[in-house]
């Protein structure tokens, strides 16, 4: 029902995808006080498709977020190319919005006011009342409508994180990037949110990179598993295709063989980077 392909063999194959996302011959280094030079990532090839979600694993220092923050414009390359429909990525842009672990919300501003900022920054062509509809219509989207007008410190981590993908979605841009946006929450909330994002995404389909170490966050939300190896010179070991279709029931995946198939290969992969 599925097939398991290493990374060479899958790049090949992704020439036939839409190139909507194209990473190519990507290598991040940096200098060392010698004079030298350390490299980080190593020859990064990947494709991602316009409505496809996919995520990244690996071990701690092998270079998920550099790679997470080259694809945002928030970090460069030192060598190789990352194409957005075509066009080199070369700085941070609204076409690509970001979702972060630590929340990244400005405690002094209201849920209604971090959601604002976002909306004056991108669609400064639209009415008030067009942006407060905005607001208003993303607010519920996250279940957020009775807490618009707290702050950062009156909410918890699970509501300023959603905070955070309102955000990000209500640009409506064309790719949505998120460093381990689940990693700092409890056990029920994460997967409460979890469920939530994806159901949003599934009802608003966009490109979608999560960076995660949860084998089971990634095998539940996303199409692809982009298994890295350990850095430094970190490269794409491997390359999963999950085979369930959208949207997603978690218990019947759990349940199913295919998952218990899939959950070992990914270990298996990672324990031998240990």
């Amino acid at each position: 029902m599925y097939d398991y392909n290493t990374a060479t063999t899958h790049y090949t194959r992704e020439r036939d995808r839409e190139e909507f996302l194209v990473i190519e011959n990507l290598v991040k280094a940096f200098p060392t006080p010698d004079g030298g030079r350390v490299v980080i990532l190593d020859g990064i090839n990947l494709t991602i498709g316009a409505e496809e979600y996919i995520s990244v694993i690996g071990h701690s220092g092998c270079g998920k977020s550099t790679l997470l923050r080259i694809v945002a414009g928030l970090d460069k390359a030192t060598s190789g190319l990352v194409t957005l429909e075509g066009k080199e990525i070369r700085k941070p842009g609204a076409d690509r919005m970001m979702v972060f672990q630590n929340y990244a919300l400005l405690p002094w501003l209201t849920v209604r006011e971090n959601i604002r900022l976002a909306v004056d920054e991108v669609l400064d062509g639209a009415s008030r009342a067009e942006k407060a509809g905005l607001i208003d219509e993303h607010l519920a989207m996250v279940n957020l409508t009775q807490a618009a007008d707290r702050y950062p410190d009156e909410i918890s981590g699970g509501m300023k994180q959603r905070v955070g993908i309102a955000r990000a979605l209500i640009t409506r841009p064309k790719m949505l990037l998120m460093d381990e946006p689940f990693g700092a929450l409890d056990a029920l909330t994460k997967r409460k949110l979890q469920k939530q994002v994806l159901e949003i995404w599934e009802g608003h389909r966009q490109a979608a990179m999560m960076i995660t170490h949860d084998v089971d966050e990634a095998i539940y939300m996303s199409d692809r598993i982009i298994l890295m190896t350990n850095g430094p010179e970190a490269k794409i070991g491997e390359i999963l295709n999950v085979p369930f279709p959208h949207p997603r029931d978690r218990h019947a995946i759990y349940e199913s063989e295919e998952y218990h198939k899939l959950r070992d290969r990914a270990l298996d992969f990672l324990e031998q980077y240990q």
